[in-house]
């Protein structure tokens, strides 16, 4: 199985400090849809394992966030493309569960969906936490500078960190390999 894992602010839609709280905020970045159909097109596998603290911070409810996924999803679908399993970690960064990155509890709920091995999975992502998360498992790290990702490359990277300009530069290396 070819599985790519993603998070999702920064690296398909735009980010911002303030939280995306709505369908309107939630805006897909350049190139981002269109390369997730083209990976599922090629074969790929494409999750996606994001931080939503703003459901316990208050800022959205969780039909909200499932309208995000769901928009994302057709979106991906009118490109010809299928996104696999959306995994999410609703709490707070002081709430000490095991799934907000950069522990990687949902890094590994995708591969028992998925039952395969995270070793050497590319998990795409614009923070350290991805990157950490990524890590922890023996996932490839890939930073893209969007969103955070040009702030993180500023601090410092684990050994072997893959950097793109964005998530499109991304499928293209994967569909040349």
């Amino acid at each position: 199985m070819k599985l790519l894992i993603l998070d999702r602010d920064g690296v398909i839609n735009y980010d911002s400090d303030a939280y995306i709280k709505n369908l309107a905020e939630w805006i897909p970045l350049p190139g981002a849809i269109e390369a997730i159909a083209r990976l599922s097109q090629a074969g790929w596998t494409v999750a996606v394992a994001t931080n939503q603290s703003g459901v316990a911070r208050g800022y959205y409810d969780l039909a909200t966030l499932e309208a995000m996924h769901a928009r994302l999803r057709e979106l991906v679908a009118e490109q010809g493309g299928e996104l696999g399993l959306i995994v999410h970690c609703i709490h707070g960064p002081d709430e000490g569960c095991a799934c907000r990155k950069p522990k990687p509890g949902m890094l590994e709920q995708i591969a028992a969906y998925y039952d395969v091995a995270l070793k050497g999975i590319w998990f795409v992502g614009d923070s350290s936490g991805d990157l950490k998360a990524a890590q922890t498992v023996d996932c490839q790290p890939v930073l893209v500078k969007t969103g955070k990702g040009e702030r993180t490359l500023a601090q410092g990277l684990p050994a072997g960190t893959l950097i793109f300009d964005d998530l499109a530069a991304v499928a293209d290396q994967l569909l040349h390999l």
